[in-house]
């Protein structure tokens, strides 16, 4: 493990790549199903967040996705078109919306995440316990949670 502590440029650079890599795999593995709906990238993104987060607001999605209100009110706009989500007014402060997935948004993400799950529970079930706990330490880390 020494090693790791003094990682060079090149390591990094080849993690850096592997990480990109995992990225595309997984992303690709929906890209069938994303496109069988024609969506993109930004629009799983959202639905994801919408089956983790139930009744998110529009304020919080901002935060976690990192994307201006514009970007976010266009996936918003075609999810709504899909008939794929629904708001319901906060009954403290009816400015605020919370945003939920209905039945056919739910059926379209569980469609996309039964594909990539796949590949990711492939990875862990070959993968020893501690393999697994410390992957996703290391991923905690990277992106600072």
């Amino acid at each position: 493990m020494k090693e790791l502590l003094y990682l060079k440029d090149t390591q990094l650079k080849e993690l850096i790549e592997r990480l990109s890599t995992v990225y595309r795999e997984t992303f690709s593995d929906a890209r069938k199903v994303l496109d069988k709906y024609s969506i993109g990238i930004a629009h799983h993104k959202t639905l994801h967040l919408l089956s983790m987060y139930e009744g998110i607001t529009i304020s919080e999605m901002l935060k976690r996705l990192k994307i201006t209100k514009q970007s976010l009110n266009r996936v918003l706009k075609d999810l709504i078109k899909m008939e794929t989500i629904h708001f319901q007014k906060n009954q403290q402060d009816t400015r605020v919306k919370h945003i939920f997935l209905n039945e056919k948004g739910k059926r379209i993400f569980d469609e996309i995440f039964n594909v990539q799950k796949e590949r990711i529970h492939n990875a862990f079930l070959d993968s020893t316990s501690e393999q697994v706990l410390n992957f996703d330490n290391v991923l905690q880390k990277i992106i600072n949670e």
